[in-house]
């Protein structure tokens, strides 16, 4: 699924138009970004925590020439899904899937 079938979906359960399913997931979307960006958490009970996460400094080879490089510092987002997401995703059917 992408992002616009995502917008299919949220329409046609809303009964909002596409252009309006559009502005609301991009305005969640926006929302957890700036939460995000500010160093906050973003917890949705039962889905799952949005959290910043700092990658220190750290030596790494570089695999062409073997040279030894610095990769900087990184700040990135990481996801935790939230116990009823889990247990959603858990199922017999989507192991056979996979």
């Amino acid at each position: 699924m992408n992002k616009g079938d995502l917008i299919s979906k949220i329409a046609d359960k809303t009964d909002l138009s596409k252009a309006q399913a559009s502005d609301a997931l991009n305005a969640v979307l926006d929302s957890i970004t700036d939460a995000l960006k500010e160093g906050d958490k973003v917890t949705l009970i039962g889905f799952g925590t949005f959290s910043p996460s700092l990658r220190k400094e750290r030596q790494g080879r570089n695999p062409q020439s073997g040279a030894t490089i610095t990769i900087p510092a990184k700040v990135s987002a990481k996801f935790k899904q939230g116990k009823e997401l889990g247990d959603a995703v858990d199922t017999a059917e989507l192991i056979k899937k996979l």
